[in-house]
């Protein structure tokens, strides 16, 4: 069978059609002018929501990216709008306490309606649909995991939080491959490009100069403030932030060795019935998995065709081989897929840490929002503002978040995270074959 429709080449991303990406010079001349209260390095969700709090907080502020302002994770990642840690509450107070694993829980529900209430404050039209998203265990262990935190989930965090036994899957997905589900019906589901647009026009229409193609360098102490060198100049400002996450250059000091780049790969399949899909996918849900392939797939907002992504390397490989590898777990989920073709496979960045959770932090003026781990979609509008009201010294800068901390380690000492090659490696041979072993049990 030929895998590709041919509709996009390779590492077009399905989101992208119909785009329109704006030049964006706009306001050049006042950011180089300098008087910045604050300088924000990255044009993605994280650096859009702070100059927003920043500009209606009273502060003179300007973005910068090295490219065109959406090209990165938050026009490329699965659209899915969830908030609950990525930790549980167990490994969560291992890491920081008691204290801040039950903080971190409180503010899921807070972070979630930040966003929703973002998009609906600034009319985003960015199919938003409060879908509810399902965790598939796909183990009896991983089932086991679920049930006990179910109840940390609720009791914690105030959101509400349903075990699905693997008897009532079948209301939820057309599959045997799990064994039951933890499912949040308030998370949500929607366009991450039309995301990005919504939030770029917030911020346009607040006159805050966005510029592209303007690589940044590393801050530099300047008196009382800091000195940024771009191609386009040189721009001074009081406070400067970094929000470039999984894009963060070699050099940007020991962000540059606590949060490195990790790939994830999608796909889009052709136009399936929707008899098929209702069989596949009756809840229509986002979908996420709990095995380390951290397979995460849903229906495509117009309810057409399916958008699967995941591990199909931790490493950059050639999209077609990441096709094929995507398109074989698919079908373990969902045989009944196994004619349809792919229309588009495309992949970007995660900003991943080593601890696996997000960190709001400073050291002197420069501030920092990043780490998300693979929940950006809530986690970085949320806490770009969150550190965009520190550092204009905003009591409503308080987060759990700058409780947590990016941690170093000797696998990455800058540059290319090279350690990745052995990660890969070790998940697919040993890993992903004990899970898959553990699964038949």
């Amino acid at each position: 069978m030929t895998l590709f429709t041919g509709d996009a080449a390779p590492g077009f991303p399905y989101w992208w059609e119909g785009a329109e990406w704006p030049a964006l010079d706009r306001g050049l001349s006042s950011a180089l002018m300098g008087g910045l209260d604050l300088l924000i390095i990255g044009a993605g969700y994280t650096g859009l929501s702070a100059a927003i709090a920043a500009h209606d907080a009273g502060a003179k502020v300007s973005v910068v990216d090295a490219g065109q302002p959406g090209h990165g994770a938050s026009t490329r990642n699965g659209g899915m709008v969830g908030a609950h840690p990525r930790l549980g509450w167990d490994k969560l107070a291992s890491l920081y306490g008691d204290e801040v694993a039950d903080a971190v829980f409180v503010e899921a529900k807070p972070s979630l309606d930040f966003v929703k209430d973002l998009i609906a404050r600034e009319g985003m039209d960015c199919d938003f649909q409060e879908t509810g998203r399902i965790q598939l265990a796909w183990t009896r262990s991983h089932f086991e995991g679920q049930e006990r935190l179910a109840d940390k989930v609720v009791e914690r965090s105030g959101l509400p939080c349903e075990v699905v036994q693997k008897a009532d899957l079948g209301r939820e997905i057309g599959t045997e491959a799990y064994h039951g589900g933890l499912l949040f019906p308030t998370h949500a589901a929607l366009h991450p490009r039309k995301y990005h647009d919504g939030l770029l026009a917030a911020v346009l229409k607040r006159d805050v100069p966005v510029i592209g193609d303007c690589r940044a360098g590393y801050p530099e102490v300047d008196g009382g403030g800091y000195v940024v060198d771009t191609p386009k100049g040189r721009i001074r400002a009081g406070k400067v932030l970094l929000a470039t996450n999984g894009y963060t250059p070699p050099g940007f000091g020991k962000l540059s060795r606590q949060v490195f780049p990790l790939p994830s790969f999608l796909i889009a399949t052709e136009p399936v019935s929707a008899n098929l899909l209702g069989q596949l996918a009756p809840g229509k849900r986002m979908m996420v998995e709990t095995r380390a392939r951290h397979s995460y797939f849903r229906l495509s907002p117009d309810g057409t065709r399916v958008l699967y992504g995941g591990r199909a390397a931790m490493v950059d490989i050639d999209l077609t081989r990441a096709a094929r590898r995507l398109r074989e777990t698919m079908l373990e989920v969902w045989p009944a897929l196994e004619g349809v073709k792919l229309s588009h496979v495309w992949t970007g960045n995660t900003g991943y840490s080593f601890t696996h959770m997000p960190n709001v932090g400073s050291d002197g003026g420069l501030h920092w929002a990043m780490g998300f781990s693979g929940s950006g979609t809530v986690m970085a509008p949320y806490l770009g503002a969150k550190a965009a009201w520190q550092a204009l010294g905003d009591p409503r800068g308080e987060t759990a978040y700058s409780r947590t901390t990016l941690r170093s380690s000797w696998l990455h000492p800058g540059g290319r995270p090279w350690f990745l090659q052995a990660a890969n490696l070790w998940y697919k041979a040993v890993v992903d074959r004990a899970q898959n072993w553990q699964a038949r049990r």
